[in-house]
């Protein structure tokens, strides 16, 4: 017999071996009619799949991310057959489901054009209304590559010869289309009810440009239609929102094949970039952390004795310095370690709060390169504390507490989630569980909703990660905290108790922002580039109506740069309505629009970038009302 624990506590025993569909209609008919499998100690399973020992249980269903994945995942299958049965010379690499939908890498003579994605939707709706049963088949290794060997699927060969010897082979069976699969899957694929084909892209064979181009199609699919529907209208707003074509027009950055995902910042963009940084840097400075900058580059033992070697090294850059082997940083904390390690502390100075701005390095996949969301070097507001064990709660709740300020401050709302020890973690056990059993009381201290993101800690220790949603309702994973007790025994760090006994402390990562590439990419599109005139590159647009105005313009932009706005005047042999439209474009909070009546006046006629104007102004009023608005950092425009 084995022991089900449920999410309320409840532990129910069953026969070994019983299916999660036996477990789900156990707890409730309901719940498994709108069931897509189950989460097993951390791992995400089918409905069909067997439970062999004690384990916590969890339901998914669609809304949950492992219950769109299952579905996902089995509609990437769906695929696959559907061009096996219009496309008889198809080779299939591999088809995962991702966090938007899913995909599959297809090796074919023909080029796929928009009209074939039309007919394979056709064919995978006609093969899903068959009810296919999602068949699960273990095999030997010799046995899965002469199963594909004789129908030419050189990709999956290729994949099972790379394997273990003693690992178990897995294929699933659709109909007539079997692929090599570990699952999980939908027990039928008539829960399938709404796909669309998305695009056609390239993607090189495992990411690598040396290998063959394969053509990669992705899709989306529901069970409902009306959940088709409204997804492709979040589609459409999000490609309004599209933070790579925002931040060209208003001259933000820009990408470049000389290099790929390396981000060039323009002039605009840095001071949208620097404003947030420095505001952040002068938090930060309130907060008690003191700012350090550590080298790009370090030499390969540091990197063996922060464990990156071991667990990192795919990630990671090298070059040689003297003959001897450097690597490029992915991380910032063994710098900090190093400055940390550098003078000896008293228990008196813990803790100690060093920040870092620190530029680094990863190598991604051209496959995953996006715009400012992924890249292969950004830079981080790290932050590492080192403190005393019965510091880490206070600690982790400043932390706490500025993530709530900084994301209130955008207007982001937020989840929480706590990530638990990876398969490869380095440190031993007790540690692990000391450092997750710390992280998860101060969240239940604070009161804290949150929820468990099995196995998805840093390989040096669990982390508490923040999901900020925006304005379209789309969340991303930002700012992260991280208890760590591997790289101070690593790096022997110490610190001199009451006694006079030497001891380790307690480090803890902090990044807010995370990526500060990324985080600019997610304001780009949270704001639609309309951005709070405190953060936003040009702040005044002045539109004289004539040459003859133009020096009033000129002076009043002058009047209004001196009390800190950053303007732009737009003297242009151009129609006023013309440049009213290319203010607008450029995304300015307010455009003055000036002539005889405002030189004469000295009042203003304020066009606010939503087209509402406000007549009659008083210029005093005018900038006291944009330091308000500036300075209490309004989302909203503060002139009405």
């Amino acid at each position: 017999m084995i022991n089900i624990k449920l999410p309320d506590g409840s532990v129910k025993e069953y026969e070994k071996n019983i299916k999660v569909e036996d477990v789900t209609r156990d707890i409730s008919e309901g719940l498994l009619r709108v069931s897509m499998g189950a989460v097993v100690n951390g791992d995400i399973k089918g409905l069909e799949e067997e439970i062999e020992e004690d384990s916590d249980f969890r339901v998914v269903k669609f809304d949950d991310i492992e219950g769109k994945k299952i579905f996902w995942h089995t509609t990437s299958h769906l695929m696959a057959y559907a061009v096996q049965e219009l496309f008889k010379d198809a080779k299939f690499a591999i088809g995962p489901a991702t966090d938007r939908g899913f995909y599959y890498d297809i090796d074919i003579d023909h080029r796929f054009v928009p009209e074939d994605l039309e007919k394979i939707e056709k064919k995978m709706y006609e093969l899903a209304k068959k009810d296919f049963k999602m068949e699960r088949i273990e095999i030997s290794r010799n046995e899965a590559i002469e199963y594909f060997k004789e129908r030419n699927q050189d990709y999956k060969v290729e994949i099972i010869e790379d394997l273990d010897e003693d690992e178990k082979i897995t294929m699933y069976k659709m109909g007539d289309f079997v692929d090599l699969c570990k699952g999980p899957h939908l027990k039928s694929t008539k829960q399938i009810k709404a796909i669309k084909l998305t695009s056609i892209a390239g993607a090189y064979w495992r990411g690598d440009s040396d290998n063959k181009m394969l053509q990669r199609i992705y899709g989306i699919s529901f069970p409902k239609k009306k959940d088709l529907e409204e997804e492709l209208k979040r589609q459409e707003e999000a490609e309004r929102r599209d933070h790579r074509k925002i931040g060209k027009q208003l001259g933000l950055f820009t990408m470049h094949e000389e290099g790929p995902g390396f981000p060039f910042f323009h002039p605009n963009g840095m001071v949208l970039r620097n404003t947030i940084l420095d505001w952040w840097r002068n938090v930060l400075l309130e907060n008690g952390y003191g700012e350090i900058q550590t080298p790009i580059i370090l030499n390969e033992d540091l990197w063996h004795r922060s464990g990156h070697w071991d667990h990192y090294k795919d990630n990671m850059y090298f070059t040689k310095i003297d003959e001897e082997d450097y690597a490029i940083k992915p991380m910032n904390c063994p710098g900090s370690v190093l400055v940390f390690g550098s003078d000896q502390h008293s228990y008196r100075d813990l803790p100690i709060r060093l920040a870092e701005y620190g530029i680094v390095h990863r190598h991604e996949l051209s496959g995953a390169l996006h715009g400012l969301f992924r890249v292969r070097t950004f830079t981080q507001d790290d932050a590492h504390v080192y403190c005393l064990p019965n510091q880490i709660k206070d600690e982790v709740f400043k932390m706490i507490d500025l993530a709530d300020y900084l994301y209130s401050t955008f207007g982001f709302k937020y989840k929480v989630e706590l990530s638990t020890r990876p398969d490869d973690f380095m440190g031993d056990i007790e540690s692990w569980n000391y450092a997750e059993e710390s992280l998860e009381n101060a969240l239940k201290e604070r009161n804290i909703e949150y929820e468990i993101n099995p196995k998805d800690g840093a390989f040096y220790g669990p982390k508490i990660d923040f999901h900020i949603e925006d304005a379209a309702g789309r969340t991303w994973q930002c700012g992260t905290i991280q208890l760590d007790f591997q790289l101070p025994k690593n790096f022997e760090l110490e610190y001199v108790d009451e006694n006079g006994e030497k001891q380790r402390p307690i480090m803890l990562h902090r990044a807010l922002l995370g990526s500060v590439e990324r985080f600019l990419g997610i304001l780009i599109e949270h704001f639609a580039g309309n951005f709070p005139l405190w953060i936003n590159p040009e702040q005044i647009r002045i539109i004289p109506v004539s040459d003859k105005y133009k020096e009033f313009a000129d002076k009043l932009s002058a009047r209004l740069q001196k009390e800190g706005f950053r303007v732009k005047v737009d003297s242009r042999s151009e129609q006023v309505g013309y440049k009213i439209r290319q203010a607008q474009l450029k995304k300015a909070n307010y455009m003055l629009v000036v002539g005889e009546n405002e030189e004469q006046s000295g009042k203003l006629q304020v066009r606010r970038r939503d087209g509402q104007e406000i007549k009659n102004v008083e210029i005093e009023v005018f900038i006291n009302k944009l330091k308000e608005e500036k300075d209490q950092k309004m989302i909203d425009s503060n002139i009405q």
